[in-house]
């Protein structure tokens, strides 16, 4: 068994199975569908929610050590228990996203070089079982699917107080007991179900089904509008920036910086939702690279305009909602651009949706066609060549709890596993440069193994960043996969029959 535990799956074997007629997808993305895909699942929740509530920071009702950073704790210990939530980073909150968007970057370079030479649907899920081993593929790939469930969650909570938000400019009030969560802050919030939470990930659900073309072209509409919605967002309020709103820059220090980034982290995590979709690329060895780079400069240019602007116009204690971009506009008398903003903020959180439900669904197709999931989910519909059962089981796995848990929970939950995700891939570049220096790089991390080195280092302390709560729900997550992968993929894997391997534990084309 321990030998199977640790088995490399073949690169080309991966690039040979995704060609096999029975799992090949349409190839029909080019670098600039690629740039869309990264930039629409990139802004999206983060720059029109949590931006406030990073700047602001968070509030608990009871003071635990669960609620505080894991480094606080380990740094102070027992007084941790007087932080009562976590401390926001005030105006300097476009400090954090700066430094997340130089933590990202160097993950960005890791994901390229592997994207280039793996272009096969799984992102890290597969990269990981190229380099590192069938359990640490199972493990990442279990944390991939907390991943992009959980952001899509905490996106289309947001998105329904966007959709109250449109409907008040409008004189219309949605019902709160179909709009709001039932559960807020771990306690019963009086609501039934968030429904229109719930709508916008099966419509897209059924948009995923009928194609990725489809799917694309939506997807760079919904960019173009969002992007637009911004720059009126930035130009129209940028004369109304009272400078004292800056003062103090960090009123809570580097530590508020840190955990700020540690919130804003889950807004850049649509990167690496471009290389789960290396396999319906016409050229991923040039394009898949572009799209990373390319979306990661242009969404940190933005989020630091917004948050420079929004901190500039409102203190920053006040930015402590869901719909803080909608709230300042309003606070500030520019309702008729606080309608355009909210328009513009729906476009971006569906295409974060639309991006992140065909990430969920590639990382159950890429598990399944290994055996690591029921075969039922690497089928391909015979018209639009999707994985539809993949797809449909992703939508439902989203949009049920999304009608249930509030944004905070549930952004965390992704933070962390994210995290995860890049120091796993960091790791694998490091592996694969000793194992197979020979083999054809299209992308190359520079100054390596420096830079991998680095990305691991800053992923843990942005993840030391975040409450000791997060960390025991991760590891309880991972528990519960470790159960599945023992009961039920191990003996389901390509690995399990010692006879089908060949040598060195690959299985032979």
């Amino acid at each position: 068994m321990s030998g199977q535990l640790f088995r490399t799956k073949s690169i080309d074997l991966l690039l040979a199975q995704s060609e096999s007629p029975e799992h090949r997808l349409r190839k029909s993305l080019g670098p600039w569908s690629l740039t869309a895909l990264g930039i629409g699942a990139i802004v999206g929740a983060g720059i029109f929610v949590l931006t406030g509530t990073a700047a602001a920071g968070e509030a608990v009702h009871v003071h635990s050590l669960l609620k505080a950073p894991l480094l606080d704790v380990i740094l102070h210990g027992g007084s941790a228990l007087g932080v009562g939530g976590r401390p926001g980073a005030g105006p300097a909150i476009a400090l954090s996203f700066l430094m997340v968007a130089a933590v990202c970057g160097l993950a960005g370079l890791c994901y390229a070089e592997l994207a280039s030479m793996i272009p096969i649907a799984g992102s890290a899920y597969t990269y990981t079982y190229a380099t590192l081993g069938e359990i640490v593929a199972w493990i990442i790939g279990w944390d991939l699917i907390l991943e992009y469930a959980v952001s899509n969650m905490a996106v289309a909570v947001g998105y329904s107080a966007y959709v109250d938000s449109l409907f008040q400019s409008f004189g219309i009030r949605l019902p709160q007991k179909f709009s709001e969560p039932m559960i807020e802050g771990g306690r019963w919030s009086g609501a039934y179900f968030n429904v229109p939470g719930f709508l916008i990930v099966m419509i897209l659900t059924v948009l995923l089904v009928i194609g990725i073309r489809e799917s694309a072209g939506a997807n760079t509409l919904m960019v173009a509008v969002k992007i637009i919605a911004i720059l009126v967002f930035v130009a129209a309020a940028a004369p109304r920036v009272n400078p004292t709103n800056w003062k103090p820059f960090m009123p809570n220090g580097w530590q508020g910086v840190l955990t700020g980034g540690a919130i804003v982290f889950f807004t850049y995590i649509g990167f690496d939702s471009v290389s789960t979709a290396a396999e319906e690329c016409a050229n991923p060895q040039r394009d898949v690279p572009i799209g990373i780079i390319a979306s990661l400069v242009v969404c940190a240019v933005l989020y630091i305009a917004v948050a420079v602007v929004l901190t500039g116009i409102q203190k920053w204690p006040s930015l402590r909602n869901a719909a803080p971009v909608a709230h300042a506009l309003h606070a500030i008398g520019l309702v008729r651009i606080e309608r355009w903003v909210t328009i513009g903020a729906l476009m971006g959180m569906t295409s974060s949706l639309l991006v992140y439900q065909l990430g969920q669904a590639r990382i159950w197709f890429a598990m399944s066609r290994d055996g690591l999931l029921p075969r039922p989910f690497s089928r391909v519909h015979r018209r639009f060549r999707t994985p539809h059962i993949s797809t449909w089981t992703a939508g439902l796995f989203v949009a049920l709890p999304a009608g249930v848990f509030d944004i905070g929970t549930l952004a965390d939950l992704s933070n962390i596993g994210t995290l995860f995700a890049f120091i796993l891939v960091a790791l694998g570049v490091l592996v694969l440069r000793r194992q197979q220096p020979e083999r054809r790089r299209s992308f190359r991390v520079p100054a390596s193994p420096f830079v991998p080195i680095l990305s691991v280092g800053c992923c843990l302390v942005l993840m030391a960043s975040l409450p000791v709560e997060t960390w025991l729900r991760f590891f309880v997550w991972l528990v519960i996969g470790l159960a599945i992968y023992f009961g039920y993929s191990r003996h389901r894997s390509e690995f399990c029959a010692p006879q089908q391997a060949g040598e060195n534990g690959r299985l032979p084309l």
